[in-house]
C-alpha cells in the first residue's frame, strides 16, 4: 500500500504547503534526506492558536490544545515534503524536532511533542520510528505554541 493510500484511508489529507514566512523553501532535498523547515500551526494560511504553553496558568495554551498543533504542524510538514517529492517517495522519517513556546515551569514539551510523533505512527506505522528533539523555548514566530520540523528518508530516483 503506497502512503497516498494509507492517508486516505485514515481520513487524512493533506494541506497546501504553507507558503514561507520568510527567505527560505518549505523542503529542501540533499541526496536521500528531505529537510522540512519549521512548520507552525496553520491552517487556510492563519495561526490556529496563539501563546504560550502552560500547565495550569490562565490565558495560556493548555497541553492538550498543543498536542493538537503539532499534529497540524506535522501535518504542514509532511505537505512540503510531498509538495518536493510526493509522499510516496518516503522509506522512513528519521527525525522530529519540536519547539514549544513554554510558559515559566512548564516541562512537557515531550507530551506535546507526542501529537507530532502520533500522527507520523499513525500513517508510516515502523516507517515512521524515528529520533526526536522536544525542546522550550521562550518564543515562537508569529506567538505560535509549537513549530515541528521533519527529516525524512526518500527513494532514489
Amino acid at each position: 500500500m503506497s502512503w497516498s493510500q494509507r492517508l486516505s484511508e485514515l481520513g487524512i489529507e493533506l494541506p497546501k504547503v504553507v507558503a514561507p514566512l520568510g527567505v527560505y523553501y518549505p523542503a529542501v532535498q540533499t541526496g536521500s534526506l528531505v529537510y522540512t523547515s519549521g512548520q507552525l500551526p496553520m491552517a487556510d494560511g492563519e495561526l490556529t492558536l496563539h501563546g504560550k504553553v502552560s500547565d495550569g496558568a490562565e490565558g495560556v495554551i493548555r497541553p492538550e490544545q498543543a498536542t493538537e498543533a503539532a499534529r497540524l504542524c506535522a501535518l504542514n510538514a509532511l505537505a512540503a515534503v510531498h509538495g518536493l517529492v510526493g509522499i510516496d517517495s518516503v522509506v522512513r522519517v528519521v527525525k522530529v524536532v519540536g519547539f514549544v513556546a513554554s510558559a515559566p515551569g512548564f516541562t512537557g514539551q515531550p507530551g506535546v511533542l507526542n501529537g507530532a510523533s502520533d500522527l507520523i505512527g499513525e500513517i508510516f506505522g515502523t516507517a515512521g520510528h524515528h529520533a526526536r528533539s522536544a525542546v522550550g523555548v521562550a518564543e515562537l514566530p508569529l506567538g505560535a505554541p509549537v513549530e515541528v520540523e521533519l527529516i525524512v528518508e526518500v527513494a532514489a530516483d
